[in-house]
């Protein structure tokens, strides 16, 4: 799986990951890549020999080093539920910072239009879903956390609150009086965070 990619490849990257974002993968051709990107289409295709090869590369960029990150959060020096309240902030501040991709994602695997190789992405999130596991674990050896948890389940839970509230986007904001950008994203790293931490607190642990 490559995830040392050089320069030229992420400038590529990054800029297709607007155009897919803004204009969809149908409606993005590898020259409108080029062109945005100022590198010639010999070169696109010298790196990633295809669009749909291209995307694939795009997913590993924007979330192979989540698994990095939590192998560091295992080990810190913090309880178990600290551990949780940290992973859900990681989730959500890199799901709000990188929407275009999310709205790829989520396009892709719900359509089903092209023949993508999952697998990789798919590995990566086994690998994501071991270091909830090892955190969960480990609460529920120091009896903090409850014994009949359904750990796969815990994150669907944690970003299906975000996502609801990102795809009702003009509802909050006018219900919630959010009516710039900035409070929106103040708002999504301090209450609906908290929410989402005490929503699955509730989930993980005995009632005292």
């Amino acid at each position: 799986m490559e995830t040392n990619f050089n320069d030229k490849q992420i400038k590529i990257l990054e800029v297709a990951e607007v155009l897919f974002s803004e204009k969809g993968f149908d409606g993005t051709s590898i020259r409108d890549i080029s062109k945005e990107a100022k590198i010639n289409i010999a070169m696109i295709s010298y790196y990633f020999g295809s669009k749909e090869r291209l995307l694939e590369d795009l997913i590993i960029y924007r979330t192979s080093d989540l698994k990095l990150q939590l192998d560091h959060l295992i080990l810190e020096n913090l309880e178990p539920i600290e551990k949780v309240n940290k992973l859900i902030e990681l989730y959500i501040n890199r799901v709000n910072c990188n929407r275009g991709i999310y709205r790829i994602l989520h396009f892709e695997f719900t359509s089903k239009k092209r023949n993508l190789n999952h697998e990789a992405f798919s590995e990566l999130k086994k690998g994501n879903l071991k270091s909830l596991e090892a955190i969960i674990i480990e609460g529920q050896t120091k009896g903090v956390f409850k014994k009949d948890i359904v750990i796969p389940l815990i994150t669907p839970t944690i970003l299906g609150t975000f996502f609801h509230f990102q795809m009702n986007k003009p509802f909050f904001e006018n219900l919630l009086n959010l009516n710039t950008e900035a409070l929106y994203n103040n708002y999504i790293k301090t209450i609906l965070t908290k929410h989402i931490q005490q929503t699955i607190k509730a989930l993980l642990v005995y009632e005292s």
